[in-house]
């Protein structure tokens, strides 16, 4: 066997260490991309961190999320995808066991109720609803740091049939909830039901609007309201648990509050399209159903309001796959559902 004479060993050397260097300048130039994304990211929602430790903690996981994301939006066959948005430098451990994600308190005992939209024939219902059209829901608001989307929820179901009612869309106030409804399950920033906030609106005569008791996304005393009540409802009903068709029937008639399990990454992530798939049903988040209707490739969906603010979702909004085989619907959203009456 020829042994290599000593310029080509060196230069092979040299080819070896100019690919080595290569590779490293790459994945060098790869980093200082990703490092300047998340700068900008950090930008758009004015993120700053206590020191440089944490900063690079943090970065890393930004990068392993946004891999994530970028992996599952590649994949093919999705009915929906994934963005990078204000949760992106979150562990989905971390997210989980943020306020923002854990707000709602599921009930114990569900007090039985009327159902008045139980003998409305579905053969009878509009094939798609979306109550935005009719001037019936605010825009999205944010809820930020505090697990309160018991009363963002409740109070957007609230906001819908008041203007069904009363011809009116009015912002109510969220604050009044958080501050004043300490009964039941309602702990201000620490949870609460939406049930027991429609309890407390009645008892309470109602609510003042969102501009004369702000929300400050903090636990704080209770104002009283701030003046009189710009808006009442008589009472709440409950949506037969595990029962797309009676949710069908009661979302054609007026926004419902609904809970959900928005655990998942693809929750966290959520940016468009329809959600489907697996998802959990350890209900942790309220929200609102305000329609439904088909999706160009003919899947079916739900048109639901969320608080965590414009850049999550479909500008704050969210779809999820309607009529699937558990009966319990996507991440839950049939378990307990409820909406209040005028």
């Amino acid at each position: 066997m020829a042994i290599p004479s000593a310029p080509l060993v060196a230069v092979l050397g040299c080819l070896y260490l100019c690919s080595a260097v290569l590779a490293a300048r790459e994945l060098g130039d790869d980093d200082a991309a990703m490092a300047a994304r998340h700068e900008r990211w950090m930008a758009q929602y004015g993120r700053v961190y206590k020191d440089a430790a944490e900063k690079a903690r943090r970065f890393e996981v930004f990068k392993a999320n946004v891999a994530f994301i970028e992996s599952f939006n590649g994949g093919g066959g999705r009915k929906f995808w994934l963005g990078v948005n204000q949760f992106a430098d979150l562990t989905n451990y971390e997210f989980r066991a943020t306020n923002t994600n854990k707000g709602f308190i599921p009930s114990t005992v569900r007090v039985p109720t009327g159902f008045r939209y139980e003998n409305v024939s579905i053969d009878a219902l509009p094939a798609t609803v979306d109550w935005r059209t009719k001037g019936a829901v605010t825009p999205i608001k944010d809820q930020g740091q505090c697990g309160c989307c018991w009363a963002f929820s409740a109070v957007a179901a609230m906001e819908g049939i008041v203007k069904l009612s009363t011809g009116k869309l009015i912002s109510l106030s969220e604050q009044e909830l958080v501050d004043c409804d300490v009964h039941g399950e309602d702990q201000g920033c620490e949870g609460g039901l939406m049930d027991d906030a429609f309890k407390f609106i009645v008892n309470n005569g109602g609510l003042t609007t969102e501009s004369n008791y702000p929300y400050t996304a903090a636990d704080g005393k209770c104002k009283g309201g701030s003046g009189s009540a710009a808006a009442t409802i008589k009472g709440y009903e409950d949506v037969p648990a595990n029962d797309e068709a009676a949710l069908m029937k009661a979302v054609a008639s007026q926004p419902v509050s609904v809970a959900v399990d928005g655990g998942d990454m693809t929750f966290q992530f959520y940016s468009g399209g329809v959600m489907s798939g697996s998802c959990g049903t350890d209900l942790d988040h309220g929200i609102v159903a305000i329609g439904y209707g088909t999706a160009g490739d003919g899947t079916k969906y739900w048109l639901l309001k969320n608080s965590w603010g414009t850049t999550w979702g479909e500008n704050g909004f969210l779809r999820m796959e309607k009529d699937i085989s558990d009966k319990r619907g996507m991440c839950g959203l049939a378990m307990e559902p409820s909406y209040p009456t005028a």
